[in-house]
């Protein structure tokens, strides 16, 4: 599954799936030294809990309140969101470093695909599993949420299907701690139905659409982890984690964990004056400052996230017609983009160029179009849009484009090139940059924007987000918020999706990427140079690279 960021910082913390990125390291070193291995870094300051103190609350950063609290529904599909709801959520499986999975025992004892034909997935649920509010976690849940993400009831408002689709019927097993899955079509990403960047909901959130919709929207419902929420305060921007004091797994460290809404400018101050102990750093400036504050250590691992641009295809919009939006793919110097942004923070900064998969990972490959402005000149012409004075026209309209990004320094220099390399073929970039709060849902859910920039953070079960970005499907938004697709690519995304087979479903997804990169539907542009300054006192917490991080475990050392 692929959530969204308004920043291009490191969201912490998340699941990752790989990155070209600075060697691993802590402390006050120097700039990075060698390219870390995908599936091989791990920066955490791992300590066994018998050397950390008990209690302790962790302090983090997020840019704006959850406008959901249902990671599933298509405002809730949030890197920051996830964030809150991973110390409290079930999810099936975890990572370790190098991204292999385990079953996650907290929540299940065993999970087994026992066919193919037909394809079924048997869920055994742990005995001792049970919701905040004191009932237990069952079969139903899953089969309630199997309904909801099915896609058959439009009024669900999605963020994806995750593969629920093509789930023919959810039954009860051996008991009400048993669920069977059976599957109509093969679904090849069968593991991260309830994992990665999707949680299992109580049944009491997916049973209709409007408990779905709207009954998670002024604060968490029942929730099953080593924390709960305690309290929201929405006039002073702050969340609070404490123990659960249902759970039935290792106690945790920390007593609790606190958020708090602070701008992308005020984190790195607030980690210098103490006032938080992680924050993701934007570029070579913050690394310099983290690296001089004392008690602070840079941790360094592949990082998932990566930023991108989608064009706003919908009927009536300026960039409605495919060749427009390929010419301006073309103008956009991305190389030019990695240098400005990234350069001392790793140490060769390439574009993304590839919408699948990230540099490092198996299947990646360059997929993309290439930086041509000579040929988008030549394109633009070809179709109609002529040049008066420096911007095109066409039937008298001229080629302006809003683009729309969080209100961000990082964001606002990648806007700024782009406008200067769009302004070379005639093609006028209007920066509009907007606050957190209400990003998504006021500007990129409904379409409010030509051009919008944002960060995808993705976990270990790409195919799984095919659909829900790049498909095109009528009523059903899902993640493709530019409304671009074909039925040529829709095709071909059921066809990856079906394939059982990991080595073809690579290949397959590559044409994908291709076919997505011809269709003009987004752009990426730079994956996240993973470096995270962390207080350097707390330990089994900061750059994750492809593990999951335990909750219980978090804390500070003695």
């Amino acid at each position: 599954m692929r959530i969204r960021s308004m920043t291009t910082r490191l969201a912490i913390p998340l699941v990752v799936v790989g990155l070209i990125a600075a060697g691993c390291g802590s402390g006050n070193d120097s700039s990075p030294t060698g390219e870390a291995a995908l599936g091989t870094t791990n920066d955490i300051n791992p300590r066994d809990v018998s050397e950390l103190r008990d209690g302790g609350n962790l302090r983090l950063a997020v840019g704006a309140l959850p406008q959901n609290w249902n990671g599933l529904h298509t405002d809730g599909n949030d890197a920051e969101v996830s964030s809150v709801l991973r110390p409290t959520m079930p999810r099936a499986f975890t990572t370790n470093a190098a991204a292999e999975l385990s079953v996650n025992t907290d929540y299940f004892t065993d999970i087994s695909l026992t066919s193919t034909e037909p394809q079924q997935v048997t869920y055994t649920i742990n005995p001792k599993a049970v919701w905040s509010d004191g009932s237990p976690i069952t079969w139903e849940d899953i089969s309630s949420q199997a309904r909801a993400l099915s896609g058959n009831d439009k009024s669900y408002l999605i963020a994806m299907t995750n593969g629920f689709d093509r789930v023919d019927r959810v039954e009860r097993g051996v008991d009400d701690r048993q669920a069977i899955i059976t599957f109509k079509q093969h679904y090849a990403e069968w593991r991260g139905q309830f994992a990665g960047n999707s949680f299992l909901f109580p049944k009491s959130v997916t049973s209709s659409p409007d408990a779905f919709n709207k009954s998670l929207v002024d604060g968490p419902g029942p929730s099953a982890g080593p924390f709960i929420v305690q309290s929201v305060d929405r006039g002073q921007g702050r969340m609070v984690l404490e123990r659960n004091p249902r759970w039935w797994g290792n106690t945790p460290k920390l007593d609790t964990i606190t958020f708090s809404v602070l701008d992308s400018a005020a984190r790195l101050p607030a980690l210098q004056n103490n006032e938080i102990d992680a924050v993701g750093l934007a570029d070579i400036n913050e690394m310099q400052t983290a690296r001089s504050t004392p008690g602070i250590a840079i941790r360094r691992a592949p990082g998932n996230q990566w930023s991108h641009l989608t064009f706003n295809g919908a009927p009536g919009s300026i960039l409605a017609e495919q060749g427009v939006r390929v010419a301006i793919s073309k103008a956009i110097d991305r190389q030019g983009i990695a240098n400005a942004i990234q350069n001392g923070m790793v140490q060769d900064p390439k574009p993304l160029n590839n919408h699948v998969y990230v540099a490092g990972q198996k299947g990646y490959q360059d997929n993309s179009l290439g930086f041509d402005p000579t040929a988008a000149a030549r394109e633009l012409d070809a179709l109609g849009w002529k040049l008066n004075d420096d911007v095109r026209e066409k039937d008298g309209r001229k080629l302006e484009i809003r683009d729309v990004m969080y209100n961000a320094d990082t964001w606002i220099s990648i806007a700024q090139i782009i406008q200067q390399n769009l302004a070379q073929i005639g093609v006028k970039l209007i920066i509009e940059p907007k606050p957190g709060a209400g990003f998504f849902a006021e500007n990129i859910t409904p379409g409010n924007f030509d051009v919008g920039q944002w960060s995808w953070v993705g976990d270990p079960f790409p195919l799984a987000s095919l659909p829900q970005v790049f498909g095109l499907y009528p009523d059903d938004v899902q993640g493709n918020y530019g409304r671009i697709g074909s039925p040529e690519l829709n095709a071909l995304i059921e066809q990856t999706a079906s394939e059982l087979d990991p080595a073809k479903a690579i290949e397959l997804a590559n044409q994908v990427d291709r076919k997505v990169f011809e269709e003009g539907h987004s752009l990426p542009l730079m994956q996240s140079p993973g470096n995270v300054a962390v207080r350097d006192n707390l330990a089994n917490f900061g750059a994750a690279g492809l593990a999951s991080l335990d909750y219980t475990k978090i804390g500070f050392v003695k």
